[in-house]
Formats: structure tokens, C-alpha cells, sequence
């Protein structure tokens, strides 16, 4: 390659890193949003999430087109190659973690929106706050290519999933005790499914990481720790 077309490779490199980072900024807005809306019960704030899917959606058709021509022209290889094979499979979470939000704007907008609004009370607090911080853990470790904090990134991931399991219980013994609250409580396991869903989305970012920095394919250790084992 000429200095020239060096310097241009590079500059295409920088752009779809920048990419990732806005559309990671989108995503987590549309989180932070939904929560809100299902706090305050805000139809107008909730209807904004909806809407506000589809500038995520041309992030990720957009970062696909980059991508494509970064590998079609460049032929990138070694770290390169696995940024941009990266940078696609981060732009496809981060457009589902756009879709969970959509998701629980949705069901918030039914819950609020029923003849009789009612919205049990259930433990969401921690495990909204943990998908966050895993998500903007993960974007952090992308920007910076420093995977060093998976571990931790993947205790956060446990304890989201575990505070699934929690809320499910709390939601079973709500329609045990009253079926009136069947209808609302079935919309809240919805909601706090997709919350989990944000968490598993951005932990595969942060494996996305660790393979843009080492090479390593860190996807399934813990499956085969498993098998390792049995």
C-alpha cells in the first residue's frame, strides 16, 4: 500500500471503531429511557423509545456496509481482520440491546396504558443497574482494546441472571395470591427478561473484546469448563 492509501485504511479503521462506540451511545440511551418511562409511567417518553429504534437499525446496516468494503478493498489481516469481523458482530448486539429496549417500552406502554394500571413491584433496580455498567463496561474495554476486566464483566453477567430468577419468583407468587395480576405481572417477566437479555448482549461485546485484542474466542469457556468436567 502507498503512504496515501495507508493513511486513508486507517482512517476507515477509526471510523467504524467510532461507529461502534455512537451506536453503543444510542443503545444505551433507549435503555435508560425505557426504565425511566416504565418509572414514571411517561406514554410520550416510551413512544420516543419505540421510535427511536430505527436510527440503530441504519447504525448497523451502516457499520455492515463499511465493514464489507473495508474487507472487499483493504484485505485486512491479523488484528485488523479481527476488528472489522469484530465490529460487525458488536453492531448486531448492540441493535438487539436497541430491540430489548423497543421491547420494554412496549410492555411499560401496556402496563400504564391498562384500565386499571397496576405494576408489581419487583427487584429491577440492581439488575438494570448491572446491565448498564456491564454495557458501559464493555464499550469502555472496546475503545480502549483492553479486555483486562472480563471476569468481573462476567460476575455482573451472573448476577443479572440470577436476579432474573428472582424477580420470576416474586412475579409467580404475585399471580398465585391474586390472578387479577396476572395480566400485569406477565408483562413485567417480559420486561425484566429483556433487561437480562441487555446484560447477555453486552457481555458478548466484552468477548468480542478479547478477541480483537488477543485472538482468543472466549465465547463458550464456560460450556466447555462444563463438558471439561463431566
Amino acid at each position: 500500500m502507498t503512504e496515501h492509501t495507508l493513511r486513508q485504511y486507517d482512517i476507515e479503521l477509526e471510523e467504524v471503531r467510532r461507529g461502534v462506540l455512537n451506536m453503543g451511545g444510542l443503545a444505551e440511551t433507549q435503555v435508560v429511557k425505557a426504565i425511566e418511562g416504565l418509572r414514571s409511567g411517561q406514554l410520550d417518553l416510551l413512544d420516543t423509545v419505540i421510535e427511536g429504534d430505527k436510527p440503530i437499525n441504519l447504525a448497523q446496516i451502516e457499520l455492515d456496509d463499511d465493514c464489507s468494503h473495508i474487507i472487499a478493498k483493504r484485505q485486512p489481516a491479523a488484528g485488523d481482520l479481527r476488528l472489522v469481523l469484530s465490529v460487525i458482530k458488536i453492531a448486531s448486539d448492540l441493535e438487539r440491546i436497541g430491540d430489548e429496549a423497543k421491547k420494554i417500552a412496549k410492555a411499560a406502554r401496556r402496563l400504564h396504558s391498562a384500565e386499571a394500571p397496576f405494576v408489581p413491584r419487583v427487584g429491577l433496580t440492581q439488575a438494570v443497574e448491572l446491565a448498564l455498567e456491564l454495557l458501559r463496561a464493555s464499550l469502555d474495554a472496546f475503545a480502549r482494546v483492553n479486555p483486562e476486566g472480563i471476569e468481573d464483566l462476567r460476575r455482573k453477567d451472573a448476577e443479572i441472571d440470577a436476579g432474573f430468577k428472582g424477580v420470576m419468583r416474586q412475579l409467580i407468587t404475585y399471580m398465585m395470591e391474586d390472578p387479577r395480576t396476572i395480566s400485569s405481572c406477565l408483562e413485567m417477566l417480559f420486561i425484566a427478561k429483556a433487561i437480562e437479555r441487555v446484560g447477555d448482549h453486552a457481555m458478548n461485546i466484552a468477548e468480542h473484546v478479547v478477541f480483537v485484542a488477543r485472538g482468543e474466542d472466549v465465547r463458550f469457556e464456560n460450556t466447555q469448563a462444563k463438558l471439561g468436567k463431566g
